[in-house]
């Protein structure tokens, strides 16, 4: 065991950024701490003839017990940059404004949860910002009510939504457990304004080189029905995926309706202690069609019956360039019918600061619960008789002085004639404590543990997924846990006004039990420690939050480098 000093500067950091965030302005924050309210410049004229004030229209409470009735609604859709304000009124965002085409404003329209005519609700005004935020191709969402008509209890709201560049020519690199990744593509996430994304992209990482053609619309022809293209070409293979669905979109939905089909082949590479062990290769076809039934949003709960049938046919064979170390996976083929039930309680909230950096995020405080049980049968196409379980479920609890903390959990397997096999139970706790409106101390423990799992479903650990100060898949066991801890900082510095930066120190522990695929035993506990910064990309559909880590392993064996730089798009801080 080798401690490094870099190590241990980092871990003091833990501390030390705590203390410099009070000397650390707040983030100019347009729209208030905690909530989405719209900025004052954003607010628009009152709709109203007259001179009716902003104060004399009721607030949305009001206007939901009384069943006030919706009588008009105005779309209004900001471009990328605010030319108006000082900052963003020069001629290099101007031209950015008039190269970008704005969302039109019938793709807006499609996703309202709410009609003209229809009695007000609190309710669906707060989910259908939810769903506005969560397209990639908009930055944030407000439904406002704009005029109140007391002679017959009306009221006209004006949708506003701020879209973020979705055209994306480029270059893309990232690096973390000492491995590189990037490519080239060119993508429009929004294209001609119609939220649809069209991609044709070259990608190269540690398992392959592809070139790929995508296709998504999230609203086919308008509707709630979303389709799914991808065609890849990949240096071990290929792969064609097709999926058409309506899901549940939103927690009042009543039913559901998907197919879903994928198949391609490509070659995996199995790791022990960071370095490769052998590789096989895998050719799979997968096939679901699915649906369900709701009775809808009832007492701040959605309760929805699933079925479906699903098909899974993985064969593994010997990769002629690379002689085997260890058995192969087994075959599998399944043809499970199945049934499920999920509960959705509506205890979702907005917050800022958390998550990501200046930006509204959607937190669901409540609880959520979900079970599928299906029988696979040799008699009908499977290779073997099983009954196919899978579970799942989370919730979020408020704590006292603005702290907060999640769970989630899952266990899924299939029960043979010989019992459990494939078995893979998770645990996850996510803790938050803000200290002060600029700085959050974060928390998380993960666990997974698998009982007699398919050779090609072993646990693994390292720096692509958690344990930063060390090579990709260093561990690879039957079961791991991975304890982190945060100290964040989100600051004013806006660069160029294009990203929100922030930072953190961290430091990590973690381990795996059980062999590897060669047969290794683990090496026990692993730590790690590090700080970098945090860059929230706030006009651009790529990704939320980029980060740039540099981790110092705290125990060191042959093989592992003093320190380790990471650079990668990631959806949280």
């Amino acid at each position: 065991m080798n401690v490094v000093a870099p190590g241990l500067l980092a871990v003091t950091l833990l501390a030390a950024t705590a203390a410099l965030a009070d000397a650390v302005a707040v983030p100019g924050s347009e729209y208030g701490v905690g909530a989405s309210a719209v900025p004052e410049s954003r607010a628009g004229a009152c709709c109203c003839a007259g001179e009716q004030t902003a104060a004399e229209v009721p607030p949305p409470e009001t206007l939901d017990a009384t069943s006030a009735r919706v009588r008009s609604i105005d779309i209004e859709v900001d471009n990328v940059f605010d030319t108006s304000i000082p900052e963003e009124s020069a001629w290099l965002y101007r031209s950015g404004n008039q190269l970008h085409l704005l969302t039109q404003e019938d793709t807006i329209r499609s996703q309202l949860l709410f009609r003209e005519q229809e009695p007000f609700s609190l309710q669906k005004v707060q989910e259908t910002e939810r769903l506005l935020r969560g397209q990639q191709y908009l930055y944030d969402a407000w439904v406002v009510p704009t005029c109140y008509h007391a002679e017959d209890d009306s009221v006209d709201l004006k949708v506003r939504v701020r879209d973020v560049w979705s055209l994306n020519p480029g270059f893309a690199f990232g690096r973390k457990g000492g491995a590189n990744h990037g490519g080239l593509s060119i993508e429009d996430e929004n294209f001609l304004g119609r939220g649809e994304t069209l991609g044709l992209s070259y990608g190269k990482d540690v398992d392959r080189a592809s070139l790929s053609l995508a296709y998504r619309d999230p609203q086919l022809f308008g509707s709630w029905w979303r389709g799914n293209f991808e065609l890849a070409d990949n240096s071990d293979g290929g792969l064609a995926s097709l999926q058409l669905t309506r899901p549940f979109y939103s927690l009042d939905t009543r039913w559901s309706a998907g197919i879903s089909a994928l198949t391609g082949e490509r070659v995996d590479t199995r790791y022990s202690l960071g370095e490769e062990l052998d590789s096989y290769t895998v050719n799979e076809d997968r096939f679901e069609l699915q649906g369900g039934v709701s009775e809808g949003l009832r007492h701040g709960w959605a309760r929805r019956w699933l079925a479906g049938i699903r098909y899974e046919d993985s064969q593994f064979g010997p990769d002629p360039e690379t002689p085997l170390a260890a058995p192969l996976p087994q075959d599998r083929k399944l043809l499970t019918p199945w049934l499920g039930i999920s509960f959705i309680q509506d205890g979702y909230d907005t917050v800022r600061n958390l998550d990501q950096i200046a930006r509204t995020e959607d937190v669901q405080f409540g609880r959520e619960l979900r079970a599928e049980l299906g029988i696979a049968s040799a008699q009908v196409g499977s290779d073997r008789d099983a009954a196919v379980f899978a579970l799942s479920g989370g919730t979020g609890e408020r704590l006292a002085e603005g702290r907060s903390l999640f769970l989630g959990g899952s266990f899924s397997g299939r029960w043979e004639s010989a019992g459990l096999r494939d078995g893979l139970a998770t645990a996850e706790a996510r803790y938050y404590q803000r200290q002060r409106e600029n700085a959050v101390f974060f928390a998380t423990t993960r666990g997974a543990a698998a009982f007699s799992p398919d050779l090609d479903h072993l646990i693994e650990l390292g720096g692509d997924n958690g344990l930063r100060g060390y090579p990709l898949r260093y561990q690879v066991g039957t079961s791991s846990v991975l304890l982190s801890a945060e100290q964040r900082l989100y600051t004013d510095w806006y660069p160029f006004r294009l990203f929100r930066v922030g930072a953190a120190a961290f430091v990590d522990a973690g381990r795996t039990w059980g062999e590897d695929a060669a047969g290794s035993a683990p090496l026990g506990w692993l730590a790690d420690a590090g700080f970098g910064l945090r860059l929230g990309n706030e006009r651009s559909g790529l990704g939320n939050v980029i980060h740039i880590d540099l981790a110092f392993p705290l125990v060191r064996s042959g093989g592992v480098d003093s320190v380790q730089l990471l650079v990668e798009t990631r959806q949280r801080f």
